[in-house]
């Protein structure tokens, strides 16, 4: 699925798509305006992860990659602002979002935007895996009356996503001025986005800046990592503060800013200074990094993981400017009760209470 945003360009090429009818897209991309000129065929393996160059080759090969509405080969190399659109023989109806009644908790809502509080645990959108049961169908749901909405129109909808285990605030559109105008937003890093995470270890510094490129790690494809300036192209520029909230001697409850919003951000960079997320099984935070190895301590980070059974990270702060009124609107979440009973834990075992 498609990860840059905004989504403002429209391709102009319209009537070359329209003597195809037969024809349908499946993914769109918006390239960077920062991006290195790169082979189409590696700038898609960065993106698609589920997908290998040579399938990405072949179906370059077989004429069904656009960039801004033209058909290109896999030796394109693509430049920043280029639409990159996949278009297959058949309809992407594996990816169709219709309707389920899911709940949600809407903090707000008015013509134009719709601010959820994500549960952790509940995916953001269809694709490889998850084809349903996402926030996307709970939103279709929502608005099933509204017949100006179209949930599978990607010029509205989702403006920004968190993952899976992620918890806190989202903002969807729910008109096409809406997207395009917050997209900007986004796009300008003018938004305001704050998290709240556990991590392992003791964060020597108060507070610090992040700045490191993100790519997908060639070693294991569903994991970005950190790459020094210039060596991958593809990396994006990524930029987190991060401060320090309360310490608990093997682990640390922090704050982090985002000035960017790459895919995995604040947990790969938090890796990366050598702050793993607490309980992050994808980066490897879902066992014991810090602390020592008695019996004793390893039954409490075993309680610990059970009472936050997912990477301890909150989308806690949120603020734009809406789209209609120009008013800067801003919403605050409080932590989600497995992140509190995880912070309780940290504090009881620091005053030596049983935990």
């Amino acid at each position: 699925m498609n990860e840059n945003f905004p989504e403002e360009i429209e391709i102009d090429d319209i009537d070359t798509i329209a003597l195809e009818p037969e024809m349908f897209e499946h993914y769109r991309f918006v390239v960077d305006k920062g991006q290195a000129l790169v082979r189409i065929d590696k700038y898609l393996v960065n993106c698609m992860a589920s997908i290998s160059r040579n399938r990405i080759q072949e179906a370059a090969d077989a004429g069904n990659i656009r960039v801004n509405g033209k058909v290109v080969k896999s030796n394109y190399r693509i430049k920043p602002f280029d639409i990159i659109t996949i278009h297959l023989a058949y309809p992407p109806s594996e990816f169709e979002i219709y309707p389920q009644d899911i709940p949600i908790d809407i903090v707000y809502e008015d013509d134009d935007i719709i601010v959820v509080n994500k549960q952790p645990g509940l995916v953001v959108h269809p694709g490889f895996g998850n084809f349903d049961g996402t926030l996307l169908n709970a939103i279709a749901w929502h608005l099933k009356d509204l017949p100006e909405f179209d949930v599978n129109d990607s010029r509205i909808g989702l403006v920004h996503r968190i993952d899976k285990d992620t918890s806190g605030l989202l903002l969807i559109a729910k008109t096409e001025h809406a997207k395009m105008y917050l997209g900007k937003q986004f796009f300008n890093k003018t938004t305001h986005r704050r998290y709240q995470a556990v991590v392992w270890g003791n964060v020597k510094q108060d507070e610090g800046t992040i700045i490191g490129a993100l790519a997908r790690d060639p070693r294991d494809r569903m994991q970005f990592m950190v790459f020094p300036e210039g060596e991958n192209p593809l990396a994006k520029y990524a930029v987190t503060h991060y401060k320090v909230i309360e310490r608990f001697g093997y682990a640390t409850l922090v704050e982090c800013r985002l000035e960017t919003g790459r895919t995995h951000q604040i947990r790969v960079h938090m890796k990366h200074i050598g702050h793993t997320l607490f309980n992050d099984e994808r980066y490897g935070g879902h066992i014991i990094l810090k602390g020592n190895t008695t019996a004793m301590y390893k039954a409490f980070i075993k309680n610990c993981f059970f009472a936050c059974p997912r990477q301890a990270l909150h989308a806690k702060e949120l603020g734009f400017v809406h789209p209609r009124s120009g008013e800067y609107m801003f919403f605050n979440s409080e932590l989600p009760q497995d992140i509190e009973n995880l912070i309780d834990k940290w504090r009881k075992y620091g005053s030596g209470a049983i935990c």
